[in-house]
């Protein structure tokens, strides 16, 4: 044992003097394998912390959530065309399903509007995204308010002209003036502004720190909500404890039967669902990943192939060196670990430097980006690492191997 750890110390010693007398070639190494692990931490972090960001903002939400609507949130095999001569969901639609389905805790109309231009005496804020939607949104999304309130049923079957700002609105609109009681213009109509929502953060879409709520029925008044006017869903969230499967099927078979359609004709509408939503998020950061990991790969190999290279070039120059060592007794073991820990200490210190710079990025996008964290976990630190020695041993072994397999006479011929 004691053999081995001194043949160990001297491989470890004889490897760091190479590496020190050739600073150049260190260095031209070094950058190689730390592009390519920076390239690969760097990429997995990010995704990481998207997939974190987004799971976050949907953690508040019922995954058994769904939205009835002509659109589809996923993939669908139903052809464009035929989605598109769909009829939209209305107002009638989500009155008929508050009657006639039970064991909902809580149910919205909405209608996808688009951006408006909201102002207050000489302030403007341009392209904020006002959802008109029903009161029972509240408890779906588990709104906090911060100032004020949300509007109530009375005010949302009514149509009131009143707002509910998310906090970047109320900001960008008020500064730091209390916006409840103000009045401001939005569809070219007048708005009272009853509430501000607490700050969530960033998330999947838009933030709702940047939007801006009213009844559904205020706007209706106006815009046209029939089947060639605005889009609109019915968000339904299901009492807990319940057979889900069965909720959706009783759902889809009342729902068929108030419009109409015949027992061999297929559904013109669909029924999304939260946890299918998630599901595509999934796969869409798992591409992600699996891409960032393809992209990344060709830097490692760069990195790998320039590692071998300049080992070939070292045991080429030291061809005489080693023919002497060997000649004075030195084992083949000693030769092979004495290239074998110069490949792996270039690599894995080339990986330490690479998660080092990802570290410093990742602080540096973290105090850049509003309420975006960017998370180095100790697995992404790992994977790093382990992939730095791995390259080293593979891009050294050949090299190494050959070193040791020099016969000591030759090769003090062929480096004289």
């Amino acid at each position: 044992m004691l053999v081995y750890l001194r043949l160990f110390k001297e491989s470890f010693s004889f490897a760091i003097n190479a590496l020190r007398n050739n600073k150049l070639r260190t260095f031209l190494s070094l950058l190689g394998i730390t592009i390519g692990i920076f390239s690969i931490i760097a990429v997995l972090a990010a995704v990481d912390s998207l997939d974190r960001s987004i799971k976050d903002q949907l953690s508040g939400l019922d995954k058994n959530t769904m939205y009835l609507t002509k659109y589809s949130f996923g993939p669908s095999e139903v052809p464009r065309w035929q989605r598109d001569n769909f009829p939209q969901v209305e107002y009638n639609d989500f009155e008929f399903i508050e009657r006639n389905i039970t064991d909902i805790d809580a149910m919205a109309y909405v209608i996808f509007g688009g951006s408006e231009n909201l102002k207050y005496e000489g302030t403007t804020v341009s392209g904020v995204t006002v959802t008109p939607v029903s009161n029972g949104i509240y408890d779906i999304e588990n709104f906090k308010v911060e100032k004020g309130r949300f509007y109530t049923e009375a005010e949302s079957n009514s149509g009131s002209n009143v707002i509910v700002l998310g906090s970047a609105t109320a900001v960008n609109l008020f500064d730091n003036l209390n916006p409840v009681g103000k009045t401001i213009r939005a569809y070219g109509r007048k708005l009272t502004v009853i509430g501000v929502l607490k700050k969530v953060g960033s998330g999947l879409g838009d933030s709702p720190d940047e939007r801006a709520y009213v009844p559904a029925n205020f706007v209706r008044r106006f815009k046209n909500g029939g089947a060639n006017g605005l889009p609109g869903a019915v968000i339904i969230k299901p009492q807990k404890n319940i057979d889900f499967e069965a909720f959706e099927s009783v759902l889809k078979q009342k729902y068929r039967a108030y419009r109409g359609l015949k027992a061999d004709e297929p559904d013109n509408f669909f029924v999304n669902k939260l946890s299918g939503l998630t599901d595509f998020v999934d796969g869409i950061i798992g591409f992600m990943n699996g891409a960032g990991w393809v992209i990344s790969t060709f830097s490692l190999l760069v990195g790998g192939f320039g590692i071998a290279n300049i080992m070939f070039v070292s045991v080429r120059e030291r061809t005489n060196l080693i023919g002497i060592q060997k000649s004075l007794g030195a084992k083949n073991k000693f030769i092979l670990f004495q290239f074998l820990f110069e490949a792996v200490i270039l690599s894995v210190l080339g990986g330490l430097i690479g998660i080092v710079l990802v570290w410093f990025v990742s602080l540096a996008a973290t105090a850049m980006v509003d309420d975006f964290e960017f998370i180095l976990s100790f697995y992404n630190i790992f994977i790093g690492f382990s992939l730095s020695t791995v390259i080293g041993l593979i891009s050294g072994v050949i090299p190494a191997f050959s070193a040791s397999r020099l016969d000591p006479v030759e090769a003090i011929r062929t480096g004289m």
